[in-house]
């Protein structure tokens, strides 16, 4: 990384504050990208590699940059990843309907599921955040589930990481468009150094 300590011409932020910027960049252009919602995990697995290109060889990341690759990234198994997950949100949130209508053993369903979903977000954050996902998504979630039994320090970290993030989207939902940035940082750390 940069050890400089003065500003570029035209840089907005001083190189100390320049990680921040990217990563709220690219977290507003990943929420963009992602409001069709089927190019959600395109988008995410998208700004994983970009932040990940960002810290390892010191690579500005730019919205405009982050499009370019979300462009040249997207394919067909991208749109059907992101059908998957509308699936398993549908169905996710169809039990919490449930479970807060009245559902016999909602005491012990609703941790339940809550828990299995913020596991299901762990596998998917894992999941963007590997190489795989921008070929094929099977092998992606594969690995990411084998590597979230395999690294529990590292899922524990992301679960964390995916909590701090709902409940900053819940006390101030504008956050809920900056979140991505941080989560796909929070992914590809956990990848590489846990």
């Amino acid at each position: 990384m940069a050890t400089a300590t003065k500003r570029e011409p035209g840089e907005l932020f001083g190189p100390r504050f320049a990680l921040f910027a990217d990563v709220l960049a690219v977290g507003l252009a990943t929420a963009a990208a992602s409001l069709p919602l089927l190019t959600a995990p395109a988008a995410m697995s998208t700004a994983c590699a970009v932040l990940d290109r960002r810290v390892r060889e010191d690579v500005p990341a730019t919205a405009g940059g982050y499009l370019r690759a979300l462009r040249d990234r997207l394919r067909t198994g991208d749109l059907l990843a992101g059908a998957g997950l509308l699936a398993g949100g549908a169905l996710l949130l169809f039990n919490a309907l449930a479970a807060g209508a009245g559902l016999p053993g909602a005491v012990v369903f609703r941790p339940v599921l809550l828990l299995a979903g913020g596991l299901l977000a762990v596998v998917l954050l894992r999941a963007c955040a590997r190489p795989e996902s921008a070929t094929s998504w099977r092998v992606a979630l594969r690995s990411a589930a084998y590597d979230g039994v395999r690294k529990p320090r590292a899922s524990g970290v992301l679960l964390l990481a995916v909590a701090t993030a709902a409940v900053c989207a819940w006390a101030y939902p504008p956050l809920a468009f900056l979140v991505p940035g941080p989560l796909a940082l929070a992914a590809r750390a956990t990848e590489h150094h846990l």
